[in-house]
């Protein structure tokens, strides 16, 4: 079955009312403008997509979007993961310009976000993917086991099948036996994005920000950050009325580059390149 006909099922409308519009600027999935289903909605598929991934993103966005958080988040419509016709349909969100005071809002939203929390430790509630890597999910009570097994630990074995370096691999397991002391005090689970780099970040037709592509769980909140700063695009603005709508443990800004390793590590598994050099740098610092 086509994404179309798989979409049109869903809704329960014709497929041959659905009229897809192509949208560019994905590297994993295709995605298009769909109208006829009523409101516009953003449909994007993919004919190899990871089992659950979509179910997975589309669980993330509706726990965000009632996290009561003052970010626009788009919510999901439909989706399935059935080979060959997986697809996720949200609202649709049109575009526009900063407004002036979108840092200043953005921060202030995402520390709405991370405020909600889960009694069931960290994790989510199904597995998830960040990129096109599989990301494992599985509830544990203690932030520096999940960190060390679910996320670090996980890039690590990846990447070792990858070719990874011996030294950044012996860095590697230094690392993940220090955690519990580099990683600062214990904090609640906070729900966050997970994969928040500026391409994720929406302007949405009033000027306001709203977050995309998520691969949310409940984690530590500095981690969120730790991807903010790996490639750039957050001004101090952002992170100034984080800090003042909730505010930050001291030393945070030294342990961010702990929480970048993570995605430093899977753009290695996905990439490969400089990103190798990269990390064992990052590796090197905290071992």
């Amino acid at each position: 079955m086509s994404p179309r006909a798989a979409l049109a099922e869903a809704l329960g409308i014709p497929a041959e009312r659905l009229r897809f519009e192509p949208l560019g600027g994905g590297c994993i999935n295709q995605a298009a403008r769909v109208r006829g289903a009523g409101e516009p909605l953003f449909v994007k598929w993919n004919q190899h997509s990871l089992p659950g991934q979509f179910e997975a993103e589309a669980r993330g966005l509706k726990a965000m979007a009632d996290s009561g958080t003052s970010l626009t988040i788009p919510r999901p419509r439909a989706w399935s993961d059935a080979p060959g016709s997986s697809f996720l349909a949200l609202e649709f969100l049109s575009s526009g310009r900063r407004g002036p005071d979108f840092d200043e809002a953005l921060g202030r939203g995402l520390a709405e976000l991370h405020r909600a929390t889960s009694p069931r430790g960290f994790g989510f509630e199904v597995d998830g993917a960040c990129g096109a890597t599989p990301q494992p999910n599985g509830w544990l009570d203690d932030w520096a086991r999940f960190y060390g097994e679910r996320r670090l630990g996980h890039q690590l074995r990846l990447a070792a099948r990858r070719g990874f370096s011996r030294e950044g691999l012996a860095l590697g397991e230094r690392v993940l036996c220090r955690l519990p002391e580099l990683l600062g005090d214990p904090e609640p689970p906070a729900l966050i994005h997970g994969d928040l780099w500026s391409g994720n970040l929406h302007v949405t037709g009033a000027g306001a920000p709203a977050l995309v592509d998520p691969a949310a769980y409940y984690g530590h909140r500095e981690a969120e950050l730790g991807m903010m700063v790996l490639f750039g695009g957050f001004g101090p603005r952002v992170f100034a009325a984080y800090d003042e709508a909730f505010p930050l443990q001291p030393g945070w800004r030294d342990r961010l580059d702990l929480y970048s390793l993570y995605h430093v590590l899977n753009h290695y598994n996905l990439f490969g390149g400089g990103y190798e050099a990269q990390a064992v740098r990052l590796l090197r610092r905290y071992a």
